[in-house]
């Protein structure tokens, strides 16, 4: 107390309403202090077990769990001590007045310089016909169905305002304290993709859920802004049990603050800095009425970005305030293992931390100081070498498990929590624009195509999970979660989701100032890029990858404004081969460099200047980070940036692997989509299809399109004369044929004798009662066919006509109509398809058909292999 006591005279050049926070900076910053804080992690519950409890009826269950809400205290000295002795000389680690100046002033460091800069997102167009750009008017349609009037119903309850329309469910409830979250989401995921799109229509609707939520604002009247009252953060303060709201107003803050940057509305800046006060308020106040350890006691619930939203906001405002408290919201505890490069983030919930990493980026571009760029360089060297996926994304249950022991998270399918991986996005995007090493770019692509395209469900609005199963025999819709619904969940992973579907432009194309304009195409997305600093309209191209033709092939094409000296630097992915890779300029072969570096070309840009770049693809196996030597043989199987999953419906996961990946991995061709087909059959108004299950074939009721019994109900048609033409199906007709299951590459149908069940085996095993003639169906019509036996002439695939009917082979003895029809069935175009990227790989028990992990919907899948030599 002493030493503050002798300094106060410094403080006077300090405005009064600082006064308390600049004394916490300096308390967080002195090293010389005795006393541990308390430092813990919680929630020590998954966001999942928070909603479970708070909604349970089960009053005793609620106590019991109350009853252990605790902080946990944890020796601090770590990490106490390092960040102001990496400011301070050692005469003055203890001189507070220094300190307080290098704070105030930031006069050790200056902001960062030399960052690649973020082109504006307005001026990107993705192509639509393309996999991202189908992926985006699915998450517009969503935004578009949302009713304005239901996402903020909770806050204007809050406010005491009308409440017309009806509640939204799941997390957006009346009664779940987390409510209010999406609606942030939706600010910043609307103004992104209006940026994205120029849709009027989302315009209109963001406008208008901002101008509600200002009524609710100005009705309260003290800055707050929220859709749960107040006294939310009185417990928060107090630490006792509340569900996170700083969460929350991250969210709202981050929204508002996107729908002035990226979408224009000073109504939504104001907002954001009324709120701003408020909460300085609040922080200042406990931070006077007990310690500065109080307030970070309370920070041991999630809160959010709120560290990075308002170094966003200080950029913007230059108000000294805003970096004060963001400074408050860098959680010490969590950062300083980072900064003293601890291998210690086991146990911690991932997404409650991977927010301040990126608010602790933020800091180091604002400030220059290097400890925070070290922060982030580590975190994600530390991420990617212990407890990432081969999808770029990381956690399970929400936490991070024990280094190298990924091996374990396969047991369960709550595995990749889609919010991590939006931030983990974040942290690798400052990284490339720090240093333009293009293992970030690398890190980027795969966590964007695997973990981010993969969590909608096709093209449904509104459709999408909250975490990414990558076990045995696993589907996105058999999890804790399942799919979600478009007005009844609003887990934390919807509202990030919807974000990243708004921003797949944001990370293609990156500027470098200097002498002459300089442009980094970094993804290979298909969009076209308007670069008014070249003074050029770029339009890139992208041929969709197949495993048929094992090449990236990119095309860009220029329509420049003006004749301007500039350079594009191209990226050349890691995973790729200088072997076969091409770069083409005008028809000139270009000399390229070795993987991971980039093509750079400098010249005066014309209308018909046209550049192709041929990227080999190729198979590779990825071990999974797992350092026990029982788990050295599982590998995941990637192609390009693409991970792939096999087809499984059970435990079998066993490869066997060759010399050589040609050895036990082939790619299906593209020909064969003409010869996959479904057999089908009405019965009292309800259509069957054929279908293949554990092995046995039975009529099963239609499924619908992404689910097992699509894959189960779909064959292709095998000519017995392999050399015979065929494009089509009718190219079958009165012709020798097998079935192949097209989950089920590598095995045939067989019949075994009259009366007896079908089944299906190895190929090998099949012989002539594996052959079947596909003649005009018995029952006379035009669209059907019927499967004699090839070596029981006159005896026919048959199917009683009942639903629990089995299918066997079955022998006309007469005309009988009922037999007839029995034996005939529709044949048309396989209820599935296969995915231009299909592989088989060799099994020890079975083949596996294996296809990019975004492409699967409800079926189940194995996305690591044990792979034996």
């Amino acid at each position: 107390m002493t030493i503050f006591a002798t300094s106060m005279p410094v403080l006077s050049i300090v405005h009064p309403r600082m006064e308390a926070l600049v004394f916490a900076l300096v308390a967080i910053l002195l090293c010389g202090c005795d006393a541990a804080k308390e430092c813990t992690n919680i929630p020590t519950q998954s966001h999942t077990f928070r909603y479970e409890l708070l909604m349970s009826t089960n009053a005793t269950w609620k106590a019991e769990v109350m009853d252990h809400y605790h902080l946990t205290p944890t020796d601090e000295t770590a990490w106490a001590d390092l960040l102001p002795r990496k400011l301070l000389s050692e005469q003055n680690q203890h001189d507070w007045g220094v300190m307080y100046r290098k704070i105030k002033n930031m006069g050790v460091f200056k902001s960062g310089e030399g960052f690649l800069k973020e082109v504006p997102l307005q001026d990107v167009r993705l192509h639509k016909d393309s996999i991202h750009g189908r992926a985006q008017q699915t998450n517009l349609e969503y935004l578009l169905m949302l009713d304005v009037d239901s996402l903020i119903w909770s806050f204007r309850k809050t406010a005491a305002l009308s409440t017309p329309g009806t509640p939204y469910g799941g997390w957006e409830g009346p009664e779940v304290e987390l409510r209010g979250h999406f609606v942030g989401h939706y600010l910043s995921a609307s103004a992104l993709m209006w940026a994205s799109t120029q849709n009027d229509t989302l315009k209109q609707k963001m406008s208008s859920l901002v101008a509600g939520l200002s009524a609710c604002q100005e009705k309260i009247g003290t800055g707050y802004l929220s859709a749960f009252p107040s006294e939310f953060f009185d417990r928060f303060e107090a630490v006792q049990p509340v569900w996170a709201p700083y969460y929350t107003i991250h969210k709202i803050l981050a929204g508002l603050l996107d729908q002035h940057t990226f979408a224009g509305n000073p109504q939504a800046l104001k907002m954001v800095t009324w709120m701003v006060d408020y909460f300085y308020n609040r922080v200042q106040n406990v931070i006077t009425k007990y310690t500065v350890n109080r307030h970070y006691q309370s920070m041991n619930e999630e809160t959010g970005g709120m560290n990075d939203v308002l170094y966003r906001l200080y950029s913007i405002t230059g108000d000294s305030k805003h970096l004060v408290l963001a400074h408050l919201f860098d959680k010490p505890c969590f950062l300083g293992l980072l900064a003293v490069q601890a291998n210690d983030i086991a146990d911690l919930h991932a997404n409650t931390h991977i927010p301040i990493v990126v608010g602790s980026q933020m800091r180091y571009e604002i400030t220059g100081d290097p400890l925070y760029k070290q922060i982030g360089t580590f975190f994600m060297d530390l991420v990617n070498s212990s407890h990432s996926y081969a999808t770029g994304g990381t956690s399970v249950r929400e936490f991070w498990s024990d280094p190298k022991r990924i091996a374990d998270n396969l047991r369960t399918t709550e595995n990749e929590e889609s919010c991590t991986t939006y931030n983990m996005l974040k942290v690798s995007r400052h990284l490339f624009r720090w240093t333009k090493e293009v293992s970030y770019a690398d890190y980027y692509e795969r966590a964007l195509t695997n973990g981010v395209l993969s969590i909608q469900r096709g093209t449904d609005p509104g459709v999408m999970i909250y975490m990414l199963p990558l076990g045995f025999a696993v589907s996105k819709a058999r999890t804790g979660h399942s799919w979600g619904t478009q007005f009844d969940s609003f887990w934390c992973c919807y509202g990030t989701g919807i974000e990243s579907f708004s921003k797949l432009g944001d990370s293609i194309y990156f500027e470098e100032e200097g002498k002459d304009p300089t442009l980094y195409i970094i993804q290979y997305i298909s969009s076209s890029f308007n670069w008014k600093s070249g003074k050029i309209l770029l339009n890139q191209t992208v041929v969709p990858a197949s495993s048929s033709d094992p090449y990236l092939r990119v095309t860009f094409t220029f329509s420049p404004v003006e004749n301007t000296l500039s350079t594009l630097n191209f990226r050349l992915p890691s995973w790729t081969l200088l072997d076969g890779a091409k770069g083409i300029l005008n028809g000139q072969t270009l000399s390229l460099p070795n993987p991971g570096n980039y093509l750079s070309i400098t010249r005066q840009w014309s209308a018909n200047d046209k550049l192709t770049l041929q990227l080999p693809l190729t198979v590779r196996t990825e071990a999974i980070k797992d350092d026990r030597p029982e788990y050295a043989s599982v590998q995941a199987i990637l192609y390009g940036p693409y991970l792939l999953a096999g087809h499984t419906t059970g435990g079998d996961w066993n490869l066997k692997a060759g010399a050589n990946n040609a050895d036990w991995i082939t790619p299906i061709p593209a020909s064969y989509n003409s010869q996959l087909v479904s057999f089908f059959r009405d019965f009292e108004g309800s259509t069957f299809v054929l279908a293949n299950s554990n092995q046995s074939v039975s009529m099963q009721k239609l499924p619908e399109f992404g689910t097992d019994l699509a894959l189960q109900a779909t064959f292709r048609i095998v000519l017995e004369e392999s050399s015979s033409k065929f494009s089509k199906l009718a190219d079958a007709n009165d012709r020798s044929v097998m079935l192949e299951p097209f989950d089920l590459p590598g095995m045939n149908v067989i019949h075994q004798g009259a009366g007896k069940p079908l089944l299906t085996v190895d190929s090998s095993q099949g012989g002539p009662s594996a052959v079947f003639l596909l003649v005009p169906g018995l029952d006379g019509r035009n669209e059907t066919v019927s499967l004699e036996s090839q070596s029981n002439k006159g005896c026919y695939v048959y199917s009683g006509m009942s639903p629990s009917a089995g299918v066997k082979l079955s022998c006309k003895s007469d005309s009988d109509a009922t037999f007839n029809q029995a034996a005939s069935f529709v044949a048309l175009q396989g209820l599935s398809q296969y995915n231009p990227i299909s592989f088989v790989a060799k099994g020890a028990n079975r083949n596996f058909l294996l296809q990019p992990l975004l492409s699967f919907r409800d079926e189940h899948y194995t996305v690591y292999f044990n792979i034996q030599d």
